[in-house]
């Protein structure tokens, strides 16, 4: 076993690379074997202290990105082509980067900053060199049109957040090696791998949950991967969540089971608690979620009543119509029963690169959309308004737009509305290595390497870590000649924008030396005994392991005195629209997502060994729903709402609550001009082609994927 530097590593000897898998929120670290250019196999690192030695099939997939036909080596511009349409050509460096730079200052310069619209993608936190050098280009183009990812999956969990511990990070993470009882909703981390809770090998730790006496009770109406496994399984009605967690803790003030411990002393807020959950009672929720008000009362007592517990609760309540309030009743259930920053319970991390320290806290509503006045939230805002900001005349219209490792297309609401929309611009550049579903109606398209060419340190997912490690990366391969890193890209185009612009350039520093002074100056670094830094991670390729996470609070909260207001002002009107919503009759079949282990949105889907075995992209249903109907499994169905119509094949199985259907997430591929062979063979539907931008979380404009009515009909 050797360790070689980036100069050697283009040899023909076989070389070993330790390096950890950046596909998904687990990072587990693999080991990587090549012969020159050539993988010849990737395996998990059993001395990684966070994964243990596992994997998962995505990691095997870092070869197949890297060596994909269909990602692109070099720049590519939009032509018309003989036919008629568009296609894309190559391009050198400099003529891509000044057309972008063009494109993206003649807009500016005509109509405004707010003129040129950004989103960026789900992968951009995947890859260090998008967070640390985005404002290289940014900084220059300060738009109140800023879009990304985040309103379409953890909004809330950022929001509460900021409402409660000051800060949009400090999130709770579940420390399930030491739990005794565990309630998750609306999760399934068997096939996510975690999620907002970076948590490799979850299979396992949850077998020893339940191995040691320990519970694990999963709400959801599919019993998914987790829910196999779980001590038991409740499903509830789609976007009634709110309405169990309420009555749980109508319960737990009821039957005089509130004991917030060591946080008491901390906190604000109890009495005006205790007095919105009042009307929500178990036979309330009950009617509305579909579980036994014997059950609600059982799940509340057990959670109080056990030594150590956690309540989490990830996509399924947090994409619905009232995901913000869910997540402020899981974060009340954890705290009123003193199971918030304690282990066993729910505990904050103490990442190597403290980013609580390193960035802003946040803010939320300080500007709105043109349109719809949506609020924002951390300068973003809500992707479900990103098309009529493009498509509506007047002051602030985009009419530039630049994308960022996203395929919004395929991963917003009413995404082939947007797919239209795309044609209205003036300009569009996107930093992407494929011509996906979104690109193809780019003008100039800038591909980095590929992630075994680069370097990396995971900044974001170590905030999410159920245990503190640190863990740097050195690339596989070299740096093809001629090829840009994503930082690189961002810097260069950024100083082009600067100098038409007149305004002052930032100056080029890699993100390894960011991440070396971040380390440096964090709880880790040169005042510890750890004394962290690149050169000392370097020296432990496999990564060092800081420990269990440790209670922190009132020391690590970022709110005025260190204390918790338990009561934000902002979240009173969602209990009248709670009450009201769910009371209003529904008709037809409610729509859920899905995870597979094997998928990650949109961009995993162009990998034989990713996508092989039986077609994934099929609308499940229960049996009492098929028998009812007359359908089989096979059957070609028609599946509408009011924001569209698709067909796709139904699959009948006994996983699925009646009157609940699932479609998985980022399909719908196989569209004219994008180049990605194995994914338009696998086409399958998109689920946002009938979810609609205007069913959203009201309170802070968050998609709502869960939960949307259809109507099913066979052809």
């Amino acid at each position: 076993m050797c360790f070689v530097s980036e100069a050697n590593v283009m040899t023909q000897e076989r070389q070993t690379h330790y390096r950890a898998c950046h596909l998904c929120e687990a990072i587990c670290g693999v080991v990587i074997e090549t012969e020159g250019s050539e993988v010849l196999s990737i395996k998990g690192d059993p001395d990684d202290p966070l994964s243990r030695g596992h994997i998962c099939p995505k990691a095997v997939a870092l070869q197949d990105i890297h060596s994909d036909p269909d990602r692109l080596r070099k720049p590519v511009k939009r032509v018309r082509s003989t036919d008629g349409g568009y296609e894309h050509v190559p391009i050198d460096w400099d003529e891509a980067l000044d057309l972008a730079a063009q494109g993206l200052v003649k807009t500016i310069k005509s109509h405004g900053v707010d003129a040129v619209g950004i989103y960026m993608g789900n992968p951009t936190v995947h890859n260090y060199g998008m967070m640390t050098h985005q404002s290289a280009l940014f900084k220059h183009i300060r738009t109140r049109n800023r879009f990304s990812a985040t309103s379409v999956d953890q909004l809330p969990h950022h929001i509460i957040s900021l409402w409660l511990f000051g800060h949009k990070l400090l999130f709770p993470i579940p420390d399930i090696d030491r739990t005794d009882y565990f309630l998750m909703i609306g999760a399934n981390p068997v096939a996510s791998n975690g999620s907002i809770w970076t948590v490799p090998d979850v299979r396992k730790r949850i077998k020893s949950l339940t191995e040691r006496g320990g519970k694990l009770v999963v709400i959801d109406p599919r019993r998914t991967e987790t829910a196999e496994l779980a001590t038991e399984h409740h499903a509830a009605r789609p976007g009634t969540d709110a309405a169990l967690l309420l009555a749980m803790l109508n319960v737990l003030f009821r039957d005089d089971l509130v004991c917030a411990g060591h946080l008491t002393d901390f906190l604000d807020g109890i009495n005006e608690v205790e007095k919105v959950v009042m009307p929500f009672t178990p036979a309330w929720a009950a009617s509305h979620t579909g579980m036994t008000e014997e059950v609600i009362t059982q799940l509340a007592h057990e959670f109080a009543n056990a030594d150590k517990a956690i309540c989490y609760g990830r996509m399924g309540v947090s994409t619905q119509r009232f995901g913000t309030l869910c997540q402020w009743a899981i974060q009340m259930i954890n705290i009123l029963t003193g199971n918030l920053d304690r282990e066993g319970g729910s505990l904050f991390t103490l990442p190597a690169v403290d980013q609580v320290l390193g960035t802003s806290p946040g803010g939320f509503g300080r500007h709105s959309s043109r349109v719809r006045q949506l609020p924002e939230f951390d300068r973003e805002l809500p992707v479900a308004c990103l098309t009529e900001e493009i498509t509506t005349p007047g002051d602030g219209k985009i009419r530039a737009l630049f994308t960022g490792a996203g395929n919004p297309v395929l991963s917003t609401p009413a995404g082939d509305v947007l797919d239209r929309a795309l044609e209205d611009l003036e300009f569009m550049v996107s930093l992407d290595p494929w011509i996906n579903e979104t690109t193809r109606h780019a003008d100039v398209i800038l591909p980095p390497t590929s992630p075994l060419e680069h370097d990396h340190y995971d900044l974001a997912f170590h905030v999410n870590a159920m245990r503190n490690t640190a863990r740097y990366s050195e690339a596989v391969f070299e740096k093809p000649e001629g090829a840009l890193h994503d930082w690189e890209i961002f810097q260069s185009l950024g100083d082009r924008v600067a100098e038409a612009l007149n305004l002052e350039g930032r100056k080029a520093v890699p993100p390894h030396v960011i991440i070396d002074y971040g380390l440096k100056a964090g709880p880790y670094g040169d005042n510890s005994e750890h004394k962290l830094s690149i050169e000392a991670l370097k020296a432990r390729p496999s990564g060092v392991d800081l420990g269990p996470l440790k209670p922190q609070l009132p020391e690590r909260l970022k709110t005025p005195g260190q204390r918790i207001n338990l009561m934000p002002s902002a979240l009173l009107e969602d209990f009248n629209r709670l009450e009201q919503q769910l009371g209003e009759a529904s008709e037809g079949y409610r729509l859920i997502g899905r995870r597979h282990v094997r998928d990650c949105n949109s961009w995993m889907h162009n990998f034989t060994r990713l996508v092989k075995g039986p077609q994934r992209c099929t609308l499940q249903v229960s049996p009492d729903d098929a028998r009812r109907e007359g359908w089989l499994t096979g059957t070609q169905v028609s599946v509408a709402s009011e924001a569209g119509q698709i067909v796709v094949e139904l699959e009948i199985t006994d996983t699925m609550m009646p009157g609940v259907v699932s479609l998985p997430h980022g399909y719908g591929h196989g569209r004219q001009g994008t180049v990605s062979g194995v994914a338009n063979a696998h086409a399958g539907v998109s689920c946002n082609t009938i979810t609609e931008s205007t069913y959203i979380d009201e309170l802070t404009g968050n998609a709502a994927l869960n939960g949307v009515g259809v109507s099913i009909a066979s052809l």
